[in-house]
């Protein structure tokens, strides 16, 4: 099951922010994946995410597999969406 979404947070998915998307992808059961142009990463690892370098206006693709993969998509593009809110 995959799922596009633009990132329109200001600030992107950086340091600050990727950790709150990291936290929630590890909620879920299923295997997540964030994939952009050049690579795809484990949703689930900090680093991986950081180091795809996720600006405003880039488009990724989320990928998940698993019992609760539907849930896991609408709760991280939910998350997007609202910009990271806390």
């Amino acid at each position: 099951m995959t799922r596009d979404i633009t990132i329109t947070n200001a600030l992107g998915m950086n340091a600050n922010n990727s950790p709150l998307f990291v936290q929630k992808a590890n909620s879920y059961k299923s295997t997540i994946l964030v994939q952009t142009e050049e690579r795809q990463v484990n949703a689930k690892s900090l680093l991986g995410v950081v180091s795809l370098g996720i600006k405003r206006g880039m488009n990724i693709t989320l990928i998940a597999e698993g019992a609760d993969a539907e849930q896991a998509l609408d709760g991280l593009c939910a998350l997007i969406a609202d910009g990271f809110a806390r």
